[in-house]
């Protein structure tokens, strides 16, 4: 049985595991590899981390299987003071797609989202990513286009994607 639970600073290492193993994977025929390293050491560093959980008020949950992770997911609510969930990042280890570890973590934040009263989940998607079809299986809808400058001379080319909640 596959347990949704919420992560803690003390669990960065597990964090940054299943990044290591998922951005390649997801990532290698839309980004360069130097590309896919800065973005890495950017958002999946020890103080990386630490600051989204502590400082920016990112949430982490985990997937978990027999004590085997497979999967995280980060939000933020409220997003920018409004009655906003924003889902930040969504990774399932390569060997457990296809097992719905992916909706439960969608299907948990959203139940958050819900009990919290906000009226929207809100996430990005580049432009290339095949999980856009995923996003738009669970109810989302695409409702603008992103280009964001993430230094090095790298940018991220995204889609923002959005589902009502609490209609």
């Amino acid at each position: 049985m596959i347990k949704i639970i919420p992560a803690n600073v003390g669990q960065i290492k597990i964090i940054q595991k299943i990044a290591q193993k998922t951005w390649p994977a997801t990532f290698s025929s839309i980004l360069s590899s130097k590309q896919i390293d800065y973005m890495l050491d950017m958002m999946y560093s020890d103080e990386a981390l630490q600051a989204q959980i502590t400082n920016l008020n990112h949430c982490f949950l985990l997937a978990a299987q027999d004590d085997v992770y497979l999967g995280f997911l980060s939000y933020e609510t409220p997003y920018k003071g409004e009655a906003k969930t924003k889902i930040h990042k969504i990774y399932i280890m390569p060997e457990a797609q296809g097992l719905g570890i992916g909706k439960k973590l969608m299907g948990a934040v959203e139940a958050i989202a819900t009990n919290k009263g906000d009226k929207q989940l809100l996430l990005n998607v580049n432009k290339h990513n095949e999980a856009e079809k995923f996003y738009k299986y669970l109810g989302f809808e695409i409702i603008a286009t992103e280009n964001i400058d993430i230094g090095s001379g790298f940018l991220m080319e995204d889609k923002v994607m959005a589902k009502e909640v609490n209609k």
